[in-house]
């Protein structure tokens, strides 16, 4: 069976058990603040877990995009080592919602398995949960006994906790499961060793495929385990598990799955794939490439696809340190030195055409997007290597001056003392003459005991800031005989871990239940006040401020979703205490209102009011985006699609797909079409429970990295114009919104450009602060009839009176030249000049002192100036006298420049310093002369 046949042979299956297809949530997660990305099938139905949504099916069946690189589930590093881990990954899921349970559950795994996919009986090994008496669990002997209707005893094993209790994270949804192996090895194998003694064991051929969970508890923050309002089944086969089982592969990058993106990228590299190389082998490093290549391009392109664009925060850090390790891993091992990587998603979207065509859909903008990326990055190892260099030169100084005092202090044999005297003839100022003597130096260093290191601040200094990866760092201090001081960089990753901590570590009590209530209804489409009873609450502590959230069964308050932030306004209480609220957010479907503080009684019903002002601002903002993302469409062309936008009461920002920037005449037709729009004051059309294809097939504009339900909500401003899929707040006609008005354009990633824009009041004083501006500039210029090319002439003139003045300032400075060459008094064969010059800017000055140097040997040259009230020294060595005498301009001016409570450097025969103190100016020159008497 091909991987398209076994993954539709799952799904008919359990559609044939009265389960419903639901498609894949998106890769990355919105409204859950605990997770960053979808990290297993359940996170979809995570409130229906928590009885905090209804289940519209309660029985279900679906494939979900996973990706796990981060917090608890983190298998980056074992990524393209082993034969199946992976970054992004299918899980093939089925659920039951509070209806079936074990019995069906395993019965159909069994079916399935056996009789549908004809896996051998004999190699499948099943596991139940042992108990453990600490959480007060007992053994699940219901699970033992139902396996043993289909499983020989020998091949059912139980599990501890870590195996066989499976929690989401720290709390959440949890409960004891039923995991299920394959043995794929050899038959002689597998009668040397039991199979039994090699499940979860980390054997890479005996493997996990699928996990039956049965939900049942809620973890708490304190610890404690709750009962949920009803018993769930979760299950996950790891699908790419799945078909190297089925395919009869070793390795998961064997099957049809990666092997296309494999043999692409040998063919590209014109290197051989070697899948049985192991560690040490010849072929390992370039296969362990290119599995790493064939797994992160699923990861990264369905994230960017998703919505998640590389970034150097939360999630967009992690997408952006996915592609940089694809990178480094192509770079160092398959010898692509230009963009490769992007070349992959072409291949890989027409893999999924027809299961995630989100993909197919937006391949162009993704290649566009990592073709960016890998350009940015190539360009930042060169960058890197080159810092790298430096620093090891560095190192090379003092593990030269280590050699020498050692020498000097201790009995060395020969070889480091020929070192240390070499060195004494070679001016480390050349790095290539002391690159040539690397190896012998540090040889000598290991023979007097020490070590060439590269510090560890350096190696997280290009980590951290340079995203160039510690191991390359080490594979390149390997190659010069040096290693990375693990236990510096340590601290000092260690140091940046306390710094994050510090500043996001968040404290989220347990929610406190005042009331059980499914549904919890949102009026705000209608409404901005309503009657209501809290649900539930909790306090939460951020930053050391606490901070109350609120659960109401009724709000008009608007959870920040879509790019429109939360409302904000009152909770008024029957006693008459008023309580702020400062914002409101969506968690697994909830609306959650925050608050500074909590009145003691809080039973009663309450008034919750939103802000009317700052609510109609969002609004018109979050019409007038509607509209400016149909404007884009008829200006710049179809390809225009929302990749992000941000909507407050102050203003618009809309991110949107295009390849070049928006000129001025585009904006003006886009302001144009927008305010046209306006003013025809368009009623809002608004349909409410609208079955998903319904919508679609109508021509609504969905966007990519949503989750849509079943039933969708269509915000419409003419039929012929904007029509979008939309749960945001909106004017009631586009009149409302009085005014649009674009302030800027700018490019946000790779094929991303952003506009921001304002409406209402603030488009108003915006237009009025230009016009008086504008009537500014023209009393200023006389009132001429044409301002343009008045601000011309002046721009024209003032640039020619620069010319003259440059001019100017060049013939005084070639007539000092003359004269302060005159001046040169003769110590211990040096040409000694230390004066005080009236000239206007550095330039002259450095001009001037390259000017004496050319007519005055052995020059040793001093020149201070007062630059607008502020002290500048200049200091030029002949380069003789740098050579000979030891002299060194940039130590020099350091010096000086304290007379004038400042500071500088520069080259040994050339350094500037500015200061603070014009009256010191006369005791640097004074002070100069004591470098050369």
């Amino acid at each position: 069976m091909t991987a398209n046949e076994i993954r539709k042979a799952f799904l008919d299956f359990f559609a044939s058990k009265g389960h419903t297809i639901v498609p894949s949530a998106p890769i990355v997660v919105k409204n859950d603040p605990t997770l960053m990305f979808t990290n297993a099938g359940m996170n979809q139905f995570k409130d229906i877990f928590l009885g905090e949504a209804p289940a519209k099916s309660s029985r279900v069946v679906d494939t979900q995009r996973c990706l796990r690189v981060s917090g608890k589930h983190n298998d980056l590093e074992e990524v393209g080592i082993d034969t199946y881990h992976h970054t992004m990954f299918e899980m093939l899921g089925n659920w039951s919602f509070g209806d079936y349970f074990k019995k069906d559950a395993i019965a159909w795994s069994w079916e399935l398995l056996t009789e549908v996919y004809k896996l051998p009986k004999d190699r499948l090994y099943v596991t139940y949960f042992e108990g453990d008496a600490k959480e007060g669990l007992e053994t699940d002997t219901e699970t033992l006994e139902l396996w043993k209707r289909y499983v020989d005893e020998s091949h059912i094993l139980p599990g501890n906790k870590k195996d066989n209790f499976w929690e989401m994270g720290e709390t959440g949804p949890c409960g004891p499961c039923s995991e299920i192996h394959f043995d794929s090895r050899p038959d002689s194998e597998r009668a040397e060793v039991d199979g039994a003694k090699l499940v979860n064991a980390d054997h890479d051929q005996v493997i996990e495929i699928w996990n039956n969970v049965f939900m049942q508890f809620n973890r708490l923050k304190d610890g404690s385990l709750q009962q949920l309002p009803a018993k769930h089944v979760d299950t996950g086969m790891g699908f790419e598990r799945l078909v190297r089982v089925l395919q009869g592969k070793t390795s998961n990058y064997d099957t049809d799955i990666f092997q296309p993106l494999i043999q692409f990228i040998a063919e590209k590299s014109g290197k051989q794939y070697n899948a049985a190389a192991k560690p040490g082998q010849d072929g390992w490093n370039e296969a362990v490439a290119m599995r790493v290549l064939a797994d992160h391009i699923r990861a990264i392109s369905f994230a960017i696809a998703d919505g998640q664009l590389p970034s150097n925060n939360k999630a967009g850090y992690v997408i952006r340190r996915i592609l940089r390790r694809a990178v480094r891993y192509s770079y160092q091992y398959l010898g692509f030195k230009d963009p490769f990587i992007n070349q992959l998603v072409l291949i890989l979207a027409e893999q999924f055409k027809g299961v995630f065509d989100e993909l197919w859909e937006q391949k162009d903008f993704v290649q566009k997007v990592i073709t960016e990326e890998e350009v940015s990055f190539l360009r930042t190892l060169d960058n890197g290597i080159n810092i790298f260099e430096n620093e090891i030169f560095k190192e090379i100084r003092e593990a030269v001056t280590t050699i020498s005092k050692y020498a000097k202090e201790n009995n060395v044999s020969p070889f480091v003392l020929s070192i240390a005297k070499s060195f004494d003839e070679i001016d480390l100022n050349r790095a290539k003459e002391a690159e040539t003597k690397l190896s012998q130096i540090t040889e000598a260093l290991k023979e007097i005991g020490k070590t060439a290191e590269v510090k560890g601040d350096i190696a997280f200094k290009l980590q951290d800031t340079f995203g160039f990866p510690l191991d390359l760092t080490e594979l390149m201090a390997r190659e010069k005989g040096f290693q990375v001081d693990m236990i510096g960089f340590n601290k000092a990753l260690e140091q940046q871990k306390s710094r994050s901590r510090a500043a996001t570590a968040i404290d989220t009590g347990d929610w406190i239940v005042l009331k059980q209530d499914d549904a919890v209804e949102f009026v705000g489409y209608d409404e901005t006040e309503a009657v209501a009873h809290v649900v539930k609450y909790r306090k939460v502590t951020a930053k050391g401020k606490e901070q109350y959230q609120i659960v109401l069964d009724k709000t008009p308050f608007y959870a920040e979703s879509g790019g429109q932030v939360g409302d904000k306004g009152e909770l008024v209480f029957p006693d008459g205490e008023i309580v702020y609220v400062t914002d409101t957010k969506k968690e697994n479907g909830l609306t959650v209102h925050f608050t500074d503080s909590l009145p003691e009684g809080i039973s009663d019903a309450l008034t919750a009011i939103v802000e009317p002002a700052l609510r109609h601002s969002s609004e018109s903002n979050h019409s007038a985006t509607h509209l400016l993302h149909a404007a884009l469409k008829q200006v710049l062309g179809t390809h225009v699609n929302q990749k992000g936008s941000l909507v407050n009461a102050d203003y618009l920002r809309f991110d949107f797909s295009h390849f070049a920037k928006v000129t001025d005449e585009e904006i003006a037709q886009i302001e144009a079409i927008v305010n046209a729009k306006i003013r025809e004051n368009i009623s809002l059309k608004e349909e409410r429970n609208v079955p998903y294809q319904q919508a679609l097939s109508s021509g609504v504009t969905a966007l990519f990295g949503e989750k849509y339900g079943d039933f969708v909500r269509v915000i419409t401003f003419d039929d012929d114009f904007s029509k979008e899929l939309c749960g945001g707040t909106h004017v009631k006609a586009t009149g409302q919104i009085g005014f649009f008005k674009i302030t800027s354009e700018s490019a946000v990633a790779a094929g991303v450009r952003r506009i921001e824009a304002i409406t209402g009041i603030a488009a108003e004083n915006y237009i009025n602060a230009q016009s008086l501006l504008i009537n500014q500039l023209k009393e200023l210029l006389k009132n001429p009839k044409d301002i343009t090319k008045s601000i011309e002439s002046l721009i024209n003139e003032n640039a020619g009176l620069k010319k003259e003045l440059e001019k100017s300032v060049l013939e005084k400075a070639a007539g000092l030249k003359d004269d302060l060459a005159k001046t040169a008094e003769n110590i211990n064969g040096i040409n000694f000049i230390a004066q005080k010059v009236a000239l206007p800017n550095a330039d002259a000055i450095k001009n001037l002192a390259y000017s004496l140097k050319d007519i005055v040997g052995d020059l040793f040259l001093v020149l201070a100036a007062d630059i607008d009230g502020k002290p500048s020294l200049t200091v030029m060595i002949a380069e003789n006298l740098v050579k000979d005498k030891g002299l060194n301009a940039g130590t020099i001016v350091r010096e000086l420049a304290k007379e004038i409570q400042g500071g500088g450097g520069g080259q040994p025969f050339y350094a500037t310093a500015g200061g603070k103190d014009v009256s010191g100016i006369d005791r640097a020159l004074e002070k100069a002369k004591s470098f050369v008497a």
